[in-house]
């Protein structure tokens, strides 16, 4: 069930602060920047701190070192040496669309944020930061976006190992408020009589409501939610798990925002 945690009493428009921090993974692709704009508003909502976190990829600049490596145009297929003064100005322009990007996001708004810039991998660095009552958002998609719908490394990495519920979100279906449907088990045909999974009352925010999905199987979960245009997913870690054991890209599939909780 969803839990009402609205504020009680003496009309205080302090609310409980079931969510600690809203952590926005960015890279300044259309998917990341997706993801800022859900992080801005939940974090409005919930009047809690915005961290927005930005990691120079080392592996990327350790593959500049070797003497071999090039970097291809995704629109024009040409070939260019990638080099580490390249690549370190590569980074440099991708941190100030970022900061850019972050400074629009929360223009107008009463909000406490901050950009927190590291070195390193970027899902070691995520994780680092991430605490168990913070809500992680990052975008779906990874750099293969362009061909087909797919999870990216990293994100996969996160939805299955983050310590904090990860909130999933995909640029190219625009949101729209709905049901937050779970996974139901399924006897004789019909949907066995149980509650739905005790979720905090932040999601109230986003979702309307929790709808019963009777389905255990990535293809049928596809299925169940080709057509589906408003509200989202949620998964326990051990479903998610299960379902990318069975079929790795199912996720990147489904058209809703995903959430994966503990």
């Amino acid at each position: 069930m969803i839990s009402d945690d609205a504020p009680q009493g003496n009309g205080s428009q302090t609310p409980l602060l079931d969510v600690a921090r809203v952590l926005a993974l960015l890279d300044a692709s259309r998917h990341s920047l997706a993801a800022l704009a859900a992080a801005v508003d939940l974090a409005s909502q919930r009047h809690v701190e915005l961290v927005a976190l930005y990691v120079e990829d080392l592996d990327l600049l350790r593959c500049a070192a070797f003497p071999f490596s090039c970097e291809i145009g995704a629109q024009s297929g040409l070939t260019r040496p990638l080099t580490p003064d390249s690549l370190e100005n590569s980074i440099a322009h991708q941190l100030q669309r970022v900061q850019q990007a972050l400074a629009e996001a929360v223009a107008g708004r009463d909000l406490r944020h901050r950009l927190e810039v590291s070195r390193g991998q970027i899902a070691v660095e995520a994780l680092t930061k991430a605490g168990p009552g913070d809500v992680l958002v990052l975008g779906k998609a990874g750099t293969s976006e362009r061909w087909e719908k797919r999870l990216g490394s990293t994100s996969r990495r996160l939805i299955l190992e983050a310590p904090c519920s990860v909130l999933l979100w995909d640029e190219t279906h625009p949101f729209r408020r709905g049901p937050l449907h779970w996974l139901a088990t399924r006897e004789d045909d019909r949907v066995q009589e149980e509650a739905p999974p005790t979720i905090p009352g932040w999601l109230a925010s986003l979702f309307d409501g929790a709808a019963p999905l009777p389905v255990s199987h990535a293809g049928a979960l596809e299925r169940a939610l080709a057509n589906a245009h408003a509200g989202g997913l949620l998964l326990r870690r051990s479903e998610l798990a299960s379902l990318l054991e069975e079929d790795g890209e199912v996720i990147g599939r489904v058209p809703l925002p995903i959430l994966v909780i503990p």
